[in-house]
């Protein structure tokens, strides 16, 4: 079954183009061209990935955004944008996107990210699997972690950072690898934000104290859990 695509963009030229040459890739595609219009094809269609403007008149992509990401933890999100802000683009990542691709910017560039992200979607089903850390239970799909009955929900960046590391308790995890599967690339201001999840995360972890999270300088972060 071909993938299918919600393609959210108010340049009606642009979604054209861009509409007709998904097509031409085989995949199923709905164009919606402001991020009300958007949300009602989502929860109508449940596409298999999202491409969304940021900048759209009445609802913008943030926005949209925000609302998917109360119904659905995991379906794809690509933004387009012209800005190029650190803050912007921090700010896409904490709703929830899974890459960025600013404008002006080539089809190839984009069929190569929605492949990728379609593949990963795929291939790994541990980010629908639940975990157990210590004395927290983690829900990846829901981004849920729940201790002695009390529920947290935390974001969607430090979600997919957990998913990495709970696979692998006692294991360094790389930190390129971290960048590549939550960012889509190893960039320095990217690395920096990593460093500030990790923080984040050792502090909603802190209520279990055999449970740590190790900076191997130079390699990556490793999970633990004392015995």
């Amino acid at each position: 079954m071909n993938a299918k695509i919600l393609f959210v963009e108010d340049e009606r030229d642009l979604s054209l183009i861009i509409c007709d040459t998904l097509h031409q890739q085989g995949y199923e595609v709905s164009a919606a061209f402001d991020g009300h219009e958007g949300l009602v094809k989502y929860k109508r269609e449940r596409p298999d990935l999202i491409v969304a403007d940021v900048m759209m008149p009445e609802c913008d992509g943030f926005t949209m955004a925000k609302e998917i990401r109360r119904i659905s933890a995991t379906v794809p999100i690509i933004f387009l944008t012209a800005k190029s802000a650190i803050d912007d683009i921090e700010e896409g990542f904490d709703i929830g996107a899974n890459d960025y691709l600013k404008k002006p910017f080539e089809l190839r560039e984009l069929l190569i990210r929605i492949k990728s992200l379609l593949r990963n979607t795929v291939v790994n089903p541990s980010r629908q699997m639940g975990y157990t850390i210590g004395e927290y239970i983690f829900d990846p799909a829901t981004q849920r972690l729940t201790i002695h009955g009390k529920e947290n929900i935390i974001s969607n960046i430090e979600a997919r950072i957990l998913v990495k590391l709970a696979a692998n308790i006692g294991n360094t995890v790389d930190a390129t690898e971290l960048m590549l599967d939550v960012w889509q690339r190893d960039e320095q201001c990217n690395r920096n934000s990593l460093h500030g999840y990790i923080h984040k995360l050792r502090r909603v972890l802190r209520h279990d104290s055999n449970i740590s999270i190790i900076n191997q300088r130079g390699f990556g972060y490793m999970l633990t859990l004392k015995r």
